[in-house]
């Protein structure tokens, strides 16, 4: 056997687990900005009071989660007058969900699945944590989850409003939104409350990525299996997507093909054939999370022509297959656009020039594939 050919219980990844998407790296570069705002947002809650609110935006891929889960390290690090509790609002996207995940985090065991009302839960957790003389901090990751049925609004609003009734609880939220804006208007008793200080996490440089996934490369693979020039293209593609974690993924994927071929290196060509899927990959997070009414929705849009319609087509399309109403064909048209799925702009034409364009902001094809599957 040839002595670059790969034997069949060998393998290229020294530490697979650092192209995982959900790795944090011991050493984070390149949000110290970022960072220091949140430090600053936090501070009134190590001297025991609320802190101030913060709104993290940015596209995905630009390091808002990793920045909060390692905030969230430093502070329980060093205090014990705060408790932290990271929320990912994709997989706990209710006020009851979120507040069991709360509850967890406090008392070290989840709430009974059945037989206690929201009112009880939530009395136990703010009597605790008065008791305890502690503050709460939220992260609400991925905060667009919640903007369908407005359940960001009881969310927010237990959260920033019981201390009025509940003397000695307190509480903050850190939200993250990938968008370069909070477009979700809340209910204006939440709104008095929720004035949060914006964070922007704009998309990292080409050299920033290529330290990050140069950094990476190292730690997760054995010498001499990726060069600088693969390493370039892994970095072109990345700048050119925008999103850091289809670096990370592309790495991985370009690795698991370099294997295939029982190579000791990967080639561009590996890089070139794992591009064509970790391009997909923010589609692929994003359809995973839809429920069966909105694949059919997405399907929908993604099979008119061009990937776009006018708004009324789309609903009469929907009602034909669903019987849905229009304000359930409203609300997952407002997740799909939340989720960066679609997107809608008006026309001149009809009724006082407001008929809505809905258009897909990825490919139909690779749409269709992916809600089949």
């Amino acid at each position: 056997m040839k002595d670059d050919m790969l034997l069949w219980d060998e393998t290229l990844f020294k530490d697979p687990e650092v192209f995982e998407l959900d790795y944090v790296p011991e050493h984070f570069d390149h949000r110290e900005a970022q960072m220091k705002s949140l430090r600053f947002c936090v501070r009134p809650a190590i001297r025991g009071a609320r802190p101030v609110n913060a709104l993290c935006l940015g596209p995905p891929g630009t390091g808002k989660t990793t920045t909060i889960i390692k905030l969230f390290e430093e502070i329980e690090k060093h205090t014990r007058s705060v408790i932290t509790v990271h929320i990912n609002c994709q997989i706990d996207g209710t006020r009851y969900s979120i507040f069991s995940r709360i509850y967890k985090k406090i008392f070290g065991v989840a709430p009974p699945s059945s037989g206690i009302s929201f009112k009880r839960l939530f009395d136990k957790i703010a009597n605790e944590l008065a008791s305890r003389e502690v503050v709460l901090i939220v992260a609400l990751d991925d905060v667009s989850y919640l903007f369908p049925e407005k359940e960001i609004d009881q969310v927010l609003y237990t959260l920033l409003r019981s201390h009025e009734s509940l003397p000695g609880f307190r509480a903050g939220v850190i939200a993250a939104h990938s968008e370069p804006s909070m477009k979700y208007i809340p209910d204006p008793r939440v709104e008095s409350v929720f004035r949060p200080e914006e964070i922007l996490f704009p998309p990292y440089k080409r050299d920033e990525i290529f330290a990050i996934l140069s950094r990476r490369a190292q730690l997760g693979f054995y010498p001499g299996v990726l060069s600088q020039d693969v390493l370039d293209l892994v970095v072109d593609f990345t700048t050119e997507s925008g999103d850091l974690r289809v670096g990370i993924d592309l790495l991985k994927r370009a690795g698991m093909e370099a294997e295939r071929r029982a190579s000791r290196s990967i080639s561009e060509e590996d890089v070139r054939r794992a591009f064509s899927s970790s391009r997909f990959l923010h589609i692929e997070h994003a359809i995973r999370s839809l429920s069966g009414d909105e694949r059919t929705l997405l399907r929908i849009i993604a099979e008119q022509p061009g990937g776009k319609a006018q708004s009324g087509e789309l609903y009469r399309t929907y009602h034909g297959i669903t019987q849905a109403g229009y304000t359930k064909f409203y609300e997952i048209l407002k997740r799909l656009e939340a989720l960066r799925l679609v997107e809608t702009s008006f026309t001149g034409s009809g009724m006082r020039g407001r008929s809505r364009i809905i258009r897909l902001r990825c490919d139909p094809a690779e749409v269709i594939t992916r809600v089949e599957e």
